[in-house]
Protein backbone atom coordinates (compact mmCIF):
# COMPACT_ATOMS: atom_id res chain seq x y z
CA UNK A 1 0.00 0.00 0.00
CA UNK A 2 1.31 3.95 -1.20
CA UNK A 3 1.06 6.23 1.47
CA UNK A 4 0.59 9.68 1.02
CA UNK A 5 2.51 11.88 3.78
CA UNK A 6 1.19 15.65 4.81
CA UNK A 7 3.54 18.21 5.13
CA UNK A 8 4.31 17.53 8.61
CA UNK A 9 5.60 14.03 7.72
CA UNK A 10 7.94 15.37 4.85
CA UNK A 11 8.98 17.52 7.33
CA UNK A 12 10.62 14.69 9.27
CA UNK A 13 11.49 12.67 6.46
CA UNK A 14 13.82 15.74 5.43
CA UNK A 15 15.18 15.88 8.75
CA UNK A 16 16.27 12.23 9.02
CA UNK A 17 17.89 12.35 5.28
CA UNK A 18 19.54 15.76 6.02
CA UNK A 19 21.36 13.98 8.69
CA UNK A 20 21.87 11.03 6.60
CA UNK A 21 23.45 13.76 4.28
CA UNK A 22 25.53 14.86 7.03
CA UNK A 23 26.55 11.25 8.27
CA UNK A 24 27.79 10.70 4.83
CA UNK A 25 30.06 13.76 5.19
CA UNK A 26 31.34 12.98 8.42
CA UNK A 27 32.47 9.57 6.68
CA UNK A 28 33.78 11.34 3.54
CA UNK A 29 36.38 13.13 5.30
CA UNK A 30 38.02 9.58 6.97
CA UNK A 31 37.66 7.48 3.55
CA UNK A 32 41.39 7.03 2.61
CA UNK A 33 44.06 4.21 1.81
CA UNK A 34 44.48 2.34 5.12
CA UNK A 35 41.02 2.75 7.44
CA UNK A 36 38.80 -0.05 7.98
CA UNK A 37 35.59 -0.81 6.75
CA UNK A 38 34.75 -1.00 10.30
CA UNK A 39 36.33 2.14 11.37
CA UNK A 40 33.85 4.22 8.89
CA UNK A 41 31.33 2.08 10.56
CA UNK A 42 31.55 3.71 14.11
CA UNK A 43 32.10 6.93 13.25
CA UNK A 44 29.07 7.17 11.19
CA UNK A 45 27.26 5.36 14.37
CA UNK A 46 28.83 8.12 16.78
CA UNK A 47 27.59 10.92 14.59
CA UNK A 48 24.03 9.95 14.03
CA UNK A 49 23.40 9.13 18.14
CA UNK A 50 25.08 12.46 18.77
CA UNK A 51 22.39 14.16 16.87
CA UNK A 52 19.61 12.29 18.64
CA UNK A 53 18.95 10.00 16.08
CA UNK A 54 19.60 5.77 15.94
CA UNK A 55 21.08 3.85 12.98
CA UNK A 56 18.56 3.06 11.01
CA UNK A 57 20.17 -0.02 9.58
CA UNK A 58 21.26 -1.75 12.57
CA UNK A 59 19.31 -4.63 13.63
CA UNK A 60 17.12 -3.90 10.58
CA UNK A 61 16.15 -7.44 9.51
CA UNK A 62 19.20 -8.57 11.62
CA UNK A 63 22.03 -6.36 9.81
CA UNK A 64 25.04 -6.42 12.28
CA UNK A 65 26.03 -2.42 11.72
CA UNK A 66 24.72 1.05 11.54
CA UNK A 67 26.39 1.83 7.47
CA UNK A 68 26.27 -0.65 4.30
CA UNK A 69 29.74 -0.66 3.04
CA UNK A 70 30.32 -2.10 -0.33
CA UNK A 71 33.67 -1.96 -1.71
CA UNK A 72 34.71 -2.69 -5.60
CA UNK A 73 32.83 -5.72 -6.96
CA UNK A 74 30.32 -5.26 -3.81
CA UNK A 75 26.86 -3.84 -5.31
CA UNK A 76 25.15 -3.15 -1.91
CA UNK A 77 24.58 -4.55 1.72
CA UNK A 78 28.69 -5.20 2.59
CA UNK A 79 29.22 -5.25 5.86
CA UNK A 80 31.75 -3.53 7.82
CA UNK A 81 34.96 -5.36 8.42
CA UNK A 82 38.90 -5.17 9.30
CA UNK A 83 39.47 -4.78 5.52
CA UNK A 84 41.44 -1.57 5.21
CA UNK A 85 41.10 1.02 2.03
CA UNK A 86 43.23 0.71 -0.55
CA UNK A 87 44.27 3.62 -3.34
CA UNK A 88 42.40 2.66 -6.45
CA UNK A 89 39.23 1.36 -4.16
CA UNK A 90 35.55 2.65 -4.69
CA UNK A 91 33.45 2.36 -1.94
CA UNK A 92 29.83 2.41 -1.54
CA UNK A 93 28.28 3.59 1.69
CA UNK A 94 24.74 3.49 2.33
CA UNK A 95 23.45 4.96 5.29
CA UNK A 96 19.86 5.22 7.39
CA UNK A 97 18.49 6.50 10.53
CA UNK A 98 15.21 6.95 12.46
CA UNK A 99 14.38 9.98 14.40
CA UNK A 100 10.50 11.06 15.51
CA UNK A 101 9.15 7.87 13.86
CA UNK A 102 10.37 8.25 10.40
CA UNK A 103 13.18 7.23 8.36
CA UNK A 104 16.13 8.38 6.01
CA UNK A 105 18.20 6.08 3.88
CA UNK A 106 20.63 7.56 1.22
CA UNK A 107 23.58 5.92 -0.57
CA UNK A 108 27.15 7.79 -1.86
CA UNK A 109 29.78 6.07 -3.70
CA UNK A 110 33.23 7.17 -2.78
CA UNK A 111 36.76 6.95 -4.86
CA UNK A 112 39.89 5.91 -2.52
CA UNK A 113 42.64 8.64 -3.54
CA UNK A 114 43.14 7.81 -7.21
CA UNK A 115 41.20 5.88 -9.58
CA UNK A 116 40.85 4.00 -13.12
CA UNK A 117 39.15 6.54 -15.08
CA UNK A 118 37.04 4.27 -17.03
CA UNK A 119 35.86 3.85 -12.81
CA UNK A 120 35.82 7.34 -12.49
CA UNK A 121 33.40 7.25 -15.33
CA UNK A 122 31.17 4.95 -13.59
CA UNK A 123 30.91 6.64 -11.10
CA UNK A 124 29.75 9.71 -12.69
CA UNK A 125 27.46 7.78 -15.33
CA UNK A 126 25.53 6.58 -12.12
CA UNK A 127 25.06 9.97 -10.79
CA UNK A 128 23.50 11.49 -13.50
CA UNK A 129 21.78 8.59 -13.94
CA UNK A 130 20.15 9.32 -10.64
CA UNK A 131 19.90 12.75 -11.52
CA UNK A 132 17.85 12.07 -14.65
CA UNK A 133 15.44 9.63 -12.80
CA UNK A 134 14.90 12.22 -10.11
CA UNK A 135 13.80 14.75 -12.52
CA UNK A 136 10.73 12.60 -13.47
CA UNK A 137 9.65 12.16 -10.10
CA UNK A 138 6.84 14.80 -10.42
CA UNK A 139 3.21 14.17 -9.80
CA UNK A 140 1.22 12.64 -12.61
CA UNK A 141 4.40 10.65 -13.98
CA UNK A 142 4.50 6.94 -13.72
CA UNK A 143 7.79 4.99 -11.60
CA UNK A 144 8.24 3.25 -15.04
CA UNK A 145 9.50 6.73 -16.59
CA UNK A 146 12.15 7.01 -13.74
CA UNK A 147 13.28 3.98 -14.39
CA UNK A 148 13.46 4.25 -18.20
CA UNK A 149 15.12 7.15 -17.87
CA UNK A 150 18.37 5.43 -15.30
CA UNK A 151 18.83 2.46 -17.48
CA UNK A 152 18.80 4.75 -20.66
CA UNK A 153 21.24 6.63 -19.21
CA UNK A 154 23.25 3.86 -17.79
CA UNK A 155 23.50 1.73 -21.42
CA UNK A 156 23.97 4.63 -23.30
CA UNK A 157 27.14 4.95 -21.46
CA UNK A 158 28.24 1.44 -21.91
CA UNK A 159 27.03 0.11 -18.37
CA UNK A 160 24.53 -2.41 -16.98
CA UNK A 161 21.85 -2.40 -14.66
CA UNK A 162 21.36 -4.25 -11.42
CA UNK A 163 17.40 -6.02 -11.92
CA UNK A 164 17.57 -8.15 -8.24
CA UNK A 165 17.59 -4.71 -6.00
CA UNK A 166 15.17 -1.72 -6.47
CA UNK A 167 14.26 1.56 -4.85
CA UNK A 168 11.45 2.23 -2.87
CA UNK A 169 8.92 4.08 -0.90
CA UNK A 170 10.22 5.53 2.35
CA UNK A 171 8.30 6.59 5.48
CA UNK A 172 7.50 5.47 8.87
CA UNK A 173 9.18 2.14 7.28
CA UNK A 174 12.53 2.43 5.93
CA UNK A 175 10.93 -0.08 2.58
CA UNK A 176 7.81 0.72 1.62
CA UNK A 177 5.66 0.43 -1.44
CA UNK A 178 6.35 0.98 -4.61
CA UNK A 179 9.24 -0.61 -6.23
CA UNK A 180 11.39 1.87 -7.85
CA UNK A 181 13.39 -0.58 -10.23
CA UNK A 182 16.63 0.86 -11.97
CA UNK A 183 15.36 -0.04 -15.48
CA UNK A 184 11.50 -0.24 -17.14
CA UNK A 185 9.17 1.54 -19.61
CA UNK A 186 8.08 4.98 -19.80
CA UNK A 187 4.66 5.18 -19.03
CA UNK A 188 4.48 1.99 -17.05
CA UNK A 189 3.85 1.45 -13.08
CA UNK A 190 2.26 3.14 -10.32
CA UNK A 191 1.06 6.90 -10.94
CA UNK A 192 3.19 8.98 -8.32
CA UNK A 193 1.26 11.27 -6.37
CA UNK A 194 1.49 14.51 -4.81
CA UNK A 195 2.55 13.51 -1.18
CA UNK A 196 4.56 10.41 -1.91
CA UNK A 197 8.56 9.92 -1.20
CA UNK A 198 10.43 7.43 -2.63
CA UNK A 199 14.33 6.66 -3.05
CA UNK A 200 15.55 6.63 -6.49
CA UNK A 201 19.13 4.62 -6.05
CA UNK A 202 20.94 3.39 -9.36
CA UNK A 203 22.96 0.29 -9.09
CA UNK A 204 25.45 0.25 -11.96
CA UNK A 205 27.82 -2.17 -13.19
CA UNK A 206 30.87 -1.88 -15.37
CA UNK A 207 30.57 -5.18 -16.98
CA UNK A 208 27.69 -7.32 -16.98
CA UNK A 209 24.28 -7.03 -15.16
CA UNK A 210 24.35 -10.29 -13.48
CA UNK A 211 24.80 -10.55 -9.02
CA UNK A 212 25.80 -13.01 -6.90
CA UNK A 213 24.54 -12.84 -3.31
CA UNK A 214 27.01 -14.10 -0.75
CA UNK A 215 27.05 -16.52 1.80
CA UNK A 216 26.93 -14.03 4.73
CA UNK A 217 23.52 -13.42 3.74
CA UNK A 218 23.99 -9.79 2.77
CA UNK A 219 26.83 -8.96 0.51
CA UNK A 220 25.78 -8.58 -3.07
CA UNK A 221 28.45 -8.58 -5.78
CA UNK A 222 28.93 -8.52 -9.45
CA UNK A 223 29.30 -12.04 -10.70
CA UNK A 224 32.31 -10.74 -12.79
CA UNK A 225 33.78 -9.27 -9.92
CA UNK A 226 33.78 -6.10 -12.38
CA UNK A 227 33.11 -2.60 -10.03
CA UNK A 228 29.79 -1.47 -9.48
CA UNK A 229 28.20 2.37 -8.31
CA UNK A 230 25.65 2.95 -5.96
CA UNK A 231 23.91 6.39 -5.25
CA UNK A 232 20.49 6.86 -3.48
CA UNK A 233 18.41 10.29 -3.20
CA UNK A 234 15.21 10.78 -1.03
CA UNK A 235 12.49 12.20 -2.73
CA UNK A 236 8.85 13.63 -2.22
CA UNK A 237 6.45 13.91 -5.12
CA UNK A 238 5.84 17.10 -5.82
CA UNK A 239 3.10 18.47 -9.01
CA UNK A 240 5.91 21.15 -9.43
CA UNK A 241 8.78 18.25 -9.62
CA UNK A 242 11.02 16.45 -7.69
CA UNK A 243 11.20 17.85 -3.62
CA UNK A 244 14.86 16.30 -3.04
CA UNK A 245 14.84 15.52 0.47
CA UNK A 246 18.81 14.41 0.48
CA UNK A 247 21.61 17.45 0.03
CA UNK A 248 24.88 15.81 -1.99
CA UNK A 249 26.13 19.28 -1.50
CA UNK A 250 27.07 18.25 2.17
CA UNK A 251 28.76 15.59 1.22
CA UNK A 252 30.89 16.83 -2.01
CA UNK A 253 31.47 19.80 0.15
CA UNK A 254 33.57 17.51 2.62
CA UNK A 255 34.96 15.56 0.18
CA UNK A 256 36.58 18.53 -1.96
Amino acid sequence: MITIKTEEEIGLLRENNLLVSATLAEVAKHVAPGVTTLELDRIAEEFIRSHGAVPGFLGYGGFPNTLCVSVNEQVVHGIPSDYALREGDVVSVDCGTVMKGFYGDSAYTFAVGSIDPQVAKLLQVTKEALYKGVAQAKAGNRVGDISAAVQQHAESNGFSVVRELVGHGLGRDMHEDPEVPNYGVRGRGPLLKEGMVICIEPMINMGRRQVVFEKDGWTVRTADRKPSAHFEFAVAIRKGGPDVLTDFGIIEKAIS
